[in-house]
């Protein structure tokens, strides 16, 4: 597909049907033959059209892989490292892991120090350096590191990871106070493009808001948009928002500050801030129907009505300053087979400025029964 709402174009002719009705009208004009369609030998002028699609297609591929709209995989990353922009690597979650002990004399927890998760000892956390602790504390609180890069050692919640792999004499309990977080996966095609696409901006002196952009979304992978504004005299405010409408955790929030705020990076005289989104919270409330004319597909209608509610929920909270629309659930909700919609909440549109984030507190979705149109 391609990519920044650009046209979609072809770079070579593709189409087998008319490759072959070139090929035939040049052999008959060569030759002075006519080809029918019975012809054994058109037959072999098939063939011939069919390698030629072929070829064609793998050259207009080829083609578009030279450009940053269609180019993927190992042509972005030559698209990437002609602008010095390199992928994302994997990142590894982290959470916060309260240790109870019994004081003695001398208490160090060890570099490397491991826990598992409750139902997957796979899923394992450490220490990153050796900590002492003071012989009078009863509790130290330490940020640990997954020793899987990526999004699977994510949303484990408080509790969750306490399984010490190897017990300390003096730990008398160990569990994480904070649920996982901030892991991800290898950067995606098209985040990585948009990135690229937005690389230019990074040398400006003038902290303009797509360099800004650039940099915060070079923290962390999972970060899908970012606005930016001026709040007040030489603040610049800088709000990242996580993939599905997540909201950043700290350690998010510390990593686009950090990046942002670099000497290379930051104009002298701003002063950067880095900002959770505000949440507008709304519920959605709705009650639908389906035609009677539709009875022996009411379960499938069912199904797919509640997966439209999802898809909206996720639609209305991944951009930031996206209005919440209730125009648009009803049409997802219609387009899945309802024949009517009686929706209560939201009502209309409610608009959103930059910073802000639709978030849905409570979602109630009724079905209502069959009705002739």
């Amino acid at each position: 597909m391609v990519r920044f709402n650009l046209p979609d174009v072809q770079f070579v002719d593709k189409d087998v049907d008319e490759i072959e009705t070139e090929i035939v009208a040049e052999v008959e004009s060569k030759m002075s033959i006519s080809l029918s369609q019975a012809d054994p030998r058109r037959q072999v002028v098939k063939a011939i059209a069919y390698a030629f699609s072929l070829m064609f297609n793998k050259i207009d591929y080829t083609a578009k892989q030279t450009t940053l709209a269609y180019a993927e995989d190992d042509f972005l990353d030559i698209k990437g490292a002609d602008k010095n922009v390199p992928r994302l690597e994997p990142i590894a979650a982290t959470s916060v892991f309260r240790f109870e002990v019994n004081p003695i004399a001398t208490m160090v927890i060890p570099a490397g120090y491991q826990i598992s998760a409750e139902n997957d000892s796979t899923i394992i956390f450490q220490t990153t350096e050796s900590v002492t602790v003071d012989s009078a504390a009863t509790q130290i609180d330490l940020t640990l590191t997954c020793t899987q890069k990526g999004v699977i050692g994510n949303d484990f919640l408080p509790g969750q990871i306490s399984n010490a792999v190897k017990p300390l004499s003096f730990v008398s309990k160990v569990y994480n106070i904070t649920t996982s977080s901030g892991g991800a996966d290898l950067e995606d095609n098209d985040p990585y493009a948009e990135r690229i696409r937005l690389s230019n901006e990074r040398y400006s002196t003038a902290g303009p808001d797509e360099a800004y952009i650039y940099h915060a979304k070079s923290a962390n992978q999972l970060i899908v948009d970012v606005a930016v504004d001026s709040p007040s005299d030489g603040v610049v405010r800088i709000v990242p928002l996580m993939a599905n409408g997540e909201i950043p955790n700290q350690a998010v929030l510390d990593q686009v500050s950090e990046k942002c705020s670099a000497k290379k990076v930051r104009p002298l005289t701003d002063k950067v801030q880095v900002v959770a989104p505000e949440l507008v919270p709304y519920t959605i409330t709705l009650e639908y129907f389906i035609s009677s004319e539709k009875e022996s597909m009411t379960e499938s209608i069912q199904a797919s009505v509640q997966k439209a509610v999802e898809e909206y929920r996720i639609w209305q909270k991944s951009k930031l300053g996206r209005g919440i629309d209730s125009g648009e659930l009803i049409a997802l909700v219609k387009e899945a087979g309802a024949s009517r919609v009686n929706l209560t909440a939201p009502v209309g549109y409610t608009a959103l400025s930059r910073i802000q984030v639709a978030s849905d507190t409570t979602v109630t979705v009724t079905y209502g029964g069959l009705t002739d149109d």
